[in-house]
């Protein structure tokens, strides 16, 4: 019998296929060699991006694109978020794989981030630097106080299914900045912007409890306690001592006084410096709750909002909005 030949695979044939057939089996590790910031051009093209109509990746994610839409400035965003507090330095590679871009895609991104100052390179690995704060600053810097305490007075008023409210102490008056919850306590006529007596108020008292001893003095010298309902203080000397109790405790409880069949309790909110700049209070019918039952029921969940409040007046550096431009 004759021998059956069998072919079988050749290798490269030339240098040239040699130098492809290498440069296939290990073009990772060569892409890695490459200084992001000298290597050669390449053709750049879109990657694995979604086109208009469909979703938006990262934080739009869930809406469709209109004909308006700026791919790039999307895809300028995804570099900068590409990086995390567990991987704050990352190889063009790792941009490229994050976002889902090409890597010469992701090369042209990361170097404009360069020269505008946002990003920083060094041994081929890049970096955020502090200049990308000011991509969020100016949404910081707006920010007020009514702002930052109403998701917690929401959950304040989710948790015991009771009102709350916000107020800052302007002159003699209270003035309310912010009011969540249910409608069944509502006193007459309230509503943002509102302003009442300070010393016929929880949060008046609160913030009038914080006062120096002369401010004190000096409110309670000028200021007519007229009556608000047959349960008012209205002499000077009474409110002083109470003023004083309220200031030894730390919250101030007003049993319809203001109002007949409305109590309400309420603790201070202080900036970083320590200084009282509004109050937080829940509001409930008297026939509801009694003012122990309030106090047993809400001071302690209360003092946990302020001091969440407290924590992000003073993590974003918020400063107390003037009455006069609420």
């Amino acid at each position: 019998m004759g021998s059956v030949r069998r072919d079988l695979p050749r290798g490269p044939r030339t240098g040239e296929d040699r130098r492809r057939t290498v440069a296939a089996a290990h073009g990772r590790d060569r892409a890695e060699e490459l200084d992001p910031l000298t290597e050669p051009e390449t053709a750049d093209d879109d990657g694995d991006l979604p086109s208009p109509g469909e979703a938006v990746p990262g934080p739009g994610a869930g809406r469709t694109r209109g004909d308006y839409f700026v791919q790039s400035l999307e895809r300028g965003l995804a570099v900068i978020r590409a990086f995390t507090a567990d991987e704050p330095e990352l190889s063009l590679s790792d941009i490229a794989r994050r976002t889902g871009m090409t890597r010469a895609a992701a090369r042209r991104f990361i170097l404009t981030l360069v020269d505008l100052d946002y990003v920083g390179t060094a041994d081929r690995r890049f970096h955020l630097r502090p200049t990308v704060l000011e991509l969020g600053y100016t949404y910081l810097s707006v920010m007020s106080v009514p702002q930052v305490m109403t998701p917690h007075l929401t959950s304040l008023s989710d948790r015991l299914n009771e009102t709350t409210s916000a107020a800052v102490l302007d002159g003699d008056d209270i003035v309310y900045v912010a009011w969540v919850g249910p409608r069944r306590v509502r006193v007459g006529g309230i509503t943002i912007g509102t302003r009442l007596p300070a010393f016929v108020t929880s949060h008046g008292r609160v913030q009038l409890a914080a006062l120096s001893d002369a401010e004190r003095e000096a409110y309670l010298s000028r200021t007519r306690l007229e009556p608000r309902t047959t349960r008012t203080v209205t002499e000077v000397a009474q409110l002083r001592e109470r003023l004083l109790e309220v200031r030894a405790q730390g919250f101030a409880l007003v049993d319809q006084e203001l109002e007949e069949g409305v109590t309400s309790i309420a603790v201070p909110v202080r900036d970083a410096s320590g200084t009282v700049v509004a109050s937080l209070n829940v509001g409930t019918h008297s026939r509801r709750l009694s003012p122990a039952a309030l106090k047993r029921a809400a001071l302690e969940p209360l003092r946990e909002t302020a001091r969440l409040v407290e924590r992000d007046i003073a993590l974003l550096g918020v400063r107390p909005m003037p009455p006069s431009r609420l």
